[in-house]
């Protein structure tokens, strides 16, 4: 593969390059990986950037739904958009369904979007393990957007704040009281929480929930990074498309307030040291994978069942054969 050729493609907005440069960076394969470094580092020169946005929820929040309409809705304004839908892994199978591009038929259509699912592939966290270079591509293809939906299944899916400008939760009408809008985890990272399908008969419903949680953001500690007024809540219906520009707006109005705080570099050096120092978890436990490293572990396993050894001694022994002094 002619990395160098992928890449001017990819700088040039090709969607079908971009597409390829995501499975490459998604191998698992070792020439793979060492063809993905290198064209992240050739990419890297561009120096573009996207604002980042990351998006979580329970399912059947309407996720999906959100993303098409407030997707359109930024097109419909001369902006590119591009959206990394990361989808649960089967836990037997390990297989996933994929099937965000489908739901979003209307935003999948247009030539200024990209959409582009993978599996989680039991990652935890509620992303991919290589949903932070798909996002560096992506802003190498120039777009402006770059939406990040996670699997979303509860309150510890805040790996996506590691890799995003603006982190928004959306909740469903009726999802909780304050006492739920004061727990720590997803809510205290969140920047805007957004209640969704705010229409027909949940209208009240959801503006209610809406008040509840604004009144539990105020109780959370200032965060250095927020200006006056955040986090907030809003109500949007992503169906009717009510509430999403002002939801933009205010984005728009966030983003730019830490860009000239300082915050916005700031951050993102903070996450490429996070992600550096994940690199090196992940590399660590790659050689726990090797057969050598296998059969050593059966061989202790075995004296720790038996007796022979105690579990922490097991480990440290372990550990002194991986990395030696």
């Amino acid at each position: 593969m002619d990395i160098s050729s992928l890449g001017d493609r990819i700088l040039k907005g090709e969607r079908r390059a971009l597409a390829r440069a995501i499975t490459l960076v998604e191998s698992g394969r070792e020439d793979h990986r060492a063809q993905a470094t290198e064209l992240l580092t050739h990419l890297a020169k561009s120096n573009r950037q996207s604002l980042r946005i990351g998006l979580s929820g329970t399912p059947g929040v309407g996720k999906s739904t959100f993303i098409e309409s407030f997707g359109m809705m930024l097109i419909e304004q001369g902006l590119r958009v591009a959206v990394l839908a990361v989808d649960p892994s089967s836990t037997r199978s390990g297989g996933s369904i994929l099937g965000d591009k489908t739901r979003m038929e209307r935003l999948s259509r247009e030539k200024n979007a990209f959409i582009r699912p993978s599996p989680s592939q039991s990652h935890l966290g509620g992303v991919a393990r290589r949903t932070r270079e798909a996002i560096a591509l992506c802003e190498a293809a120039a777009f402006d957007v770059v939406l990040i939906e996670t699997v979303g299944v509860g309150q510890s899916e805040t790996v996506v704040s590691e890799m995003s400008d603006l982190f928004l939760l959306l909740l469903a009408p009726a999802g909780g009281d304050e006492l739920q809008g004061v727990k720590r985890g997803i809510m205290e990272m969140a920047d805007m929480i957004l209640v969704n399908k705010a229409d027909g008969d949940l209208k009240a419903t959801a503006t209610r929930t809406c008040a509840d949680y604004a009144g539990a953001l105020r109780l959370l500690r200032k965060r250095p990074q927020d200006p006056e007024g955040f986090p907030k809540a809003m109500t949007v219906s992503a169906v009717e498309e009510h509430g999403l520009e002002k939801a933009w707006a205010e984005m728009q109005s966030l983003a730019q307030s830490r860009r000239e705080s300082g915050h916005w570099d700031a951050n993102r050096a903070a996450q490429a040291q996070y992600w550096f120092e994940q690199e090196v978890r992940a590399a660590l436990l790659a050689r726990l994978a090797t057969p050598q490293a296998r059969t050593e572990m059966a061989y202790l396993g075995a004296q720790v069942r038996t007796g022979e050894l105690s579990p922490s001694a097991a480990a440290k022994t372990m550990l002194a054969s991986l990395l030696p002094r």
